[in-house]
């Protein structure tokens, strides 16, 4: 099947370049996922399926230690409390 095979250093440099992008948009447009539909779609048009998954997760991994570090962590309201 498609995608089961490791993509060669040019697919992975189309795939990265794909993501990096769309990242980029996405931090521009403070993650509007909308704005970035385009770009959205030519990173999961080259980059393998696991790929994306995974970069969705390491993209909001990342956003929380972001936020973790830029506003310190705030347990939600309520927890603890049983």
């Amino acid at each position: 099947a498609a995608g089961m095979a490791a993509p060669t250093m040019e697919e992975r440099k189309a795939c990265w370049g794909a993501r990096d992008e769309f990242w980029q948009c996405l931090d521009s447009h403070g993650d509007e996922a909308a704005k970035c539909e385009k770009l959205r779609r030519a990173f999961e048009a080259r980059c393998p399926q696991q790929w994306v998954k995974h970069f969705d997760k390491r993209r909001d991994f990342l956003k929380y230690k972001k936020k973790l570090e830029t506003e310190g962590y705030h347990p939600p309201e309520g927890a603890g409390k049983s």
